[in-house]
């Protein structure tokens, strides 16, 4: 009775918003809200105690409790959004989803009173590229002296923080739950509010720290060792993607290449220097389309075609120009980069363009994005480069827009490897819906008596 009621309750509210506030997304969340009662109240109905609490037990809650679905909690007063743009908002800012163990001091999302880093490049080097289970052992050494040494170059404490975010994917599952689980241990003993925040969206928000005048909506290319994205920033915490890799990431592809001329890792700021040494114009690599998508990308041909290109010289004899090599597979990367991003924003008319990720920080890239910004009117923005790469700073700048919009987190929060860019409570509200279904088909076919 009490999830049906909350039921018609989130309805009402939900159109109460969207009417009379103009919340048209609080709104939509109030309906998915609404969705995962039913879905959760349905399973308990057609579904014996075991099976029921298995779905749906852990997320639970009695109408005087926060809605928790899935690590997702947001406050049902919104006031907390009129008061955090009036208010200074200071967070606690917790990266840890590849092989930097980093903690930032931000305030109001876009000033920054600290951010240590510490890298673990030189041991990984070793191996050719980061191992997964050496990352988390070492952000388990490393986190709480990191924590407290950003504390003090902020010249806060505890006490003095609004919250604490955190990466909690996409990333190495390992390393996430480093960060993870120590920003829910500051969160509980301290009682400040937990954020999660995705990976993909602090790299986005970097802009936002230099770039004071930077305001959605504005088209990004997000391009890293693990992500390739074009994305609409619509506003904050909302995108929309135009295109992403269909196989290996733009920067993946660079540490790849790297290591087959013999430059090792990490890959992308070593062809990067050595390329300003060569032709690009040497060797006529393949610049590849996806056919049924404009906005895609894949680099696994490209790659391919260099190590093509390096095992026919060896067979043959002739000798490879290591430079040459490097700065004509970047220039096939960053012709393909710029093409699509220029066609994305001629497609959505926009006037404003970014980059972000650790590929952001090329400079053949910038230097060629600059220039085609430059050549159609377009204010094209960049992060510096200590701000491209993996930082805690930009998870900060990020999760300040989340605390404005009431976004809370429980303790319940876990790291998610695989999270896609903007996943939260549809695809919550999208498994309560087939649960419930799959619960009432059981009870249907008089299975629900053989449990």
């Amino acid at each position: 009775m009490a999830g049906i009621t909350g039921f018609v309750d989130c309805i009402f509210r939900g159109i109460y918003s969207r009417e009379r506030r103009g919340e048209w997304l609080l709104a939509a969340e109030h309906l998915i809200e609404a969705v995962w009662r039913f879905g959760r109240d349905a399973a308990f109905l057609f579904l014996p105690p075991v099976p029921a609490k298995a779905i749906y037990g852990s997320f639970y809650r009695t109408e005087n409790e926060i809605f928790n679905v899935v690590n997702y909690r947001k406050d049902k007063d919104m006031q907390t959004v009129e008061a955090c743009r009036k208010e200074d908002v200071t967070i606690l800012a917790i990266e840890s989803s590849c092989d930097e163990t980093a903690v930032a001091v931000v305030r109001n999302g876009r000033e920054v009173l600290s951010n240590i880093i510490s890298s673990q490049i030189d041991l990984h080097t070793l191996y050719g590229g980061v191992v997964p289970e050496i990352a988390s052992r070492k952000h388990i050494e490393r986190i709480d002296q990191v924590i407290a040494e950003a504390l003090k170059a902020a010249d806060r404490r505890l006490q003095d923080m609004d919250a604490v975010a955190v990466t909690y994917g996409p990333g190495l599952v390992g390393a996430l739950l480093v960060g993870v689980s120590a920003a829910k241990a500051i969160s509980f003993a301290s009682g400040i509010p937990l954020i999660g925040v995705h990976h993909i969206e602090g790299h986005i928000s970097a802009n936002y720290i230099e770039n004071k005048e930077l305001e959605p909506p504005f088209v990004c290319l997000v391009v890293s060792g693990g992500h390739s994205h074009l994305v609409v920033v619509k506003d904050y915490g909302i995108y929309e993607i135009l295109g992403r890799t269909r196989d290996d990431a733009a920067g993946e592809a660079f540490d790849k290449v790297a290591r087959a001329i013999g430059l090792g890792y990490p890959g992308g700021p070593k062809i990067d220097r050595v390329s300003r040494e060569g032709n690009p114009d040497a060797i006529k690599f393949p610049r590849a389309k996806v056919a049924d998508s404009v906005y895609d990308f894949s680099f696994s041909g490209l790659k391919s075609a260099v190590l093509n290109y390096l095992n026919s010289c060896e067979m043959k004899g002739i000798p490879v120009c290591q430079a040459d090599v490097a700065a004509s597979f970047q220039k096939a990367v960053v012709d393909v980069l710029v093409e699509h991003s220029m066609q994305a924003i001629e497609m959505c008319d926009m006037h404003k363009f970014a980059i972000a990720g650790g590929v952001a920080s090329n400079t053949a890239l910038r230097d060629a994005l600059e220039k085609a910004c430059a050549d159609q009117g377009i204010a094209f923005y960049h992060p510096s480069p200590i701000l491209c790469t993996d930082n805690a700073a930009m998870i900060g700048a990020a999760a300040y827009y989340e605390f404005c919009n009431g976004v809370r987190h429980g303790y319940d929060l876990n790291a998610v490897p695989n999270l896609k860019l903007g996943e939260r409570m549809w695809a919550c509200a999208a498994l309560s819906v087939a649960y419930a279904f799959v619960a009432g088909c059981l009870w249907v076919a008089g299975i629900h008596g053989r449990w």
